[in-house]
């Protein structure tokens, strides 16, 4: 604890936005997400759940998913989280996650169920979660956020999306008016072949400064990817890998600052027959 609260307290005096390396929020998940910076939003994956629902509307297969990040070295600042979808034939796909960030003394903890409907080259998700913040010989504070977003393919290979997590601006304390953060997303991906993938994104928490994040994916063969990204918000810059073979991927990225040093990202997920 002493370790993690020197910590924050050098990332406050150094000007770094402390709430984005707490989670106090969403976090993105998926290690091929991570590898691009964070540029997730218009991915389409079993991450989806957490990086915007309605990601998750196409999907025709039922699909789990597990995703672990360590930041800077520090088990502190660890998140692991859990994602499945479920889809229910032509109404749409369900996706439910679980997410623990922190250790014994401070830790967040979130039980997320959403939905998602493709319309032609739309698809739109809405998500609530159960949100519980704990800190030891304190109490634990929980809160519900609703959480809603989009998805839509303007022409041929280029996506457009947007996210808002904490639309209802949930409260975790009366205690000068303590708010679960807002986060807004909004982004831009293009596929000029089926080996590339080029993502723009920005996102805009209500707490702190706009975080701009592009990404690059490049298949090298069909089942070998390599991946980059950056972020200005917290000055990173991050790469990783991803292999698929058939229904299974693994995917990994690693994520280098300056001042702060590695953090480590890991996913793995299958998609049933």
């Amino acid at each position: 604890m002493k370790i993690s609260t020197r910590l924050l307290c050098w990332l406050f005096f150094l000007g770094f936005p402390v709430g984005s390396f707490s989670q106090s929020g969403p976090v993105f998940a998926g290690a091929r997400t991570a590898a691009m910076a964070g540029a997730g939003v218009n991915l389409k994956d079993v991450f989806s759940v957490t990086n915007n629902i309605a990601g998750i509307a196409g999907m025709k297969k039922i699909a789990l998913g597990a995703y672990a990040q360590n930041r800077f070295n520090l088990k502190a600042l660890s998140t692991v989280t859990l994602q499945g979808v479920y889809p229910l034939a032509k109404a749409g796909v369900v996706g439910l996650e679980f997410s623990r960030f922190g250790d014994k003394l401070y830790n967040e903890q979130q039980i997320g169920l959403g939905f998602a409907h493709q319309l032609g080259t739309v698809s739109l998700g809405l998500k609530a979660t159960l949100y519980q913040v704990h800190l030891e010989e304190l109490d634990s504070k929980r809160t519900i956020a609703f959480s809603f977003g989009g998805q839509s393919e303007i022409i041929p290979n280029l996506l457009v999306g947007a996210y808002i997590f904490n639309l209802n601006q949930s409260r975790l304390a009366s205690y000068q008016d303590e708010r679960l953060s807002t986060l807004m997303t909004a982004g831009v991906t293009y596929k000029p072949s089926q080996k590339i993938l080029l993502s723009l994104q920005t996102d805009k928490s209500l707490m702190y400064p706009a975080d701009f994040k592009a990404g690059i994916e490049y298949y090298i063969i069909d089942k070998l990817a390599f991946r980059t990204g950056l972020s200005s918000a917290t000055q990173t810059a991050t790469g990783g890998f991803g292999f698929r073979a058939r229904a299974f991927q693994l995917d990994y990225a690693l994520g280098g600052h300056s001042v702060l040093g590695v953090s480590n990202y890991l996913s793995v997920s299958y998609q049933f027959d």
